[in-house]
């Protein structure tokens, strides 16, 4: 079965840590052409400044991964659906549910695939806990996602405008797990977001969901973290205590903890190709839409300037 094509836009850290060895590592795919308006070309690759630059003139691309902003995606997206192209989509797939809707009714239209991905989801621990969660009763959860912006994002203004989520960027990979592996949905009670007073966007979050049941479920997001960073989830059951750490690659449950190797990407991937071969999409908006209320219903207070 021959490779499939597969074209780059955006050549920003994400996708060189990530992406482009993950890719690689998938003889699914074979690197056909980047696109960067301002990146550097990769040596042996084929490079274009946009997606209309490739497509008139480049190499036969079959699918593209849009690893831009989400703000600028969406009309990228249409472009590459509109030639037939299978379409990855960076978290978060887009800068609102609509437009996200919007291209999934395209690719549905056009027969080709529509991939909204969500890298944690394919930590370590993740699978193992959706399993053992599945038969037990959850009497509460909290969320504990707590870095440093300045280490994991320097220089990233586009975080803080409209769209660009601002702690919910680090956040929704939380909210990504936590929609996937507790038995029953969550929805938003309430919500307090901290926008510096420089920022469009906030460098904190205090959010409180609740399942079904009425299970609480409490957000504790934070961007001004030092030292020490915190990617936690902790679950309290019937049969006794679920945690996730280290972002879900570790777990650790009453019969122990399990520490497994780091494949996010290479399961994003391998999901991709599966997808595209079987002619199906998967563009779950559930961790997007929590955000969207956390904006909707959310309180906002002032603090203090933000400066990188």
């Amino acid at each position: 079965m021959d490779p499939i094509r597969i074209g780059i836009v955006g050549l920003g850290k994400i996708a060189r840590d990530q992406h482009i060895p993950a890719i690689r590592g998938n003889g699914n795919f074979d690197i056909a052409a980047t696109v960067s308006p301002h990146s550097p070309p990769m040596d042996g690759i084929a490079h274009f400044a946009t997606l209309e630059d490739l497509i008139e003139n480049g190499p036969a691309v079959d699918a593209v991964a849009l690893c831009t902003p989400p703000q600028v995606r969406y009309d990228i997206a249409v472009t590459a659906l509109k030639t037939g192209m299978h379409v990855f989509l960076e978290k978060p797939p887009g800068a609102t549910l609509a437009e996200v809707e919007a291209l999934k009714d395209r690719a549905d239209k056009v027969g080709t695939t529509l991939f909204a991905s969500w890298h944690s989801r394919f930590a370590a621990g993740v699978a193992p806990a959706r399993a053992w969660l599945s038969e037990r009763t959850v009497k509460s959860a909290k969320i504990i996602w707590r870095e440093d912006v300045r280490v994991w994002h320097p220089g990233q203004d586009w975080i803080w405008e409209p769209g660009g989520l601002g702690v919910f960027d680090p956040g929704i990979n939380a909210l990504s797990i936590i929609t996937h592996i507790l038995p029953r949905p969550i929805f938003l009670k309430d919500a307090t977001l901290s926008l510096p007073a420089n920022r469009a966007a906030p460098i904190a979050a205090d959010i409180a969901f609740q399942d079904t049941a009425g299970a609480p479920v409490h957000m504790d997001l934070d961007w001004r973290q030092t030292g020490p960073q915190s990617w936690d989830i902790i679950v309290e059951t019937d049969a006794g205590e679920l945690k996730l750490s280290s972002g879900g690659a570790v777990i650790t449950t009453p019969r122990g903890t399990e520490h497994n190797e780091d494949l996010e990407y290479a399961g994003l991937y391998a999901r991709f190709a599966n997808l595209i071969r079987g002619g199906r999409s998967d563009v779950d908006v559930a961790p997007l839409r929590l955000v969207a209320d956390a904006f909707l219903r959310g309180r906002r207070e002032a603090v203090e300037e933000f400066h990188d």
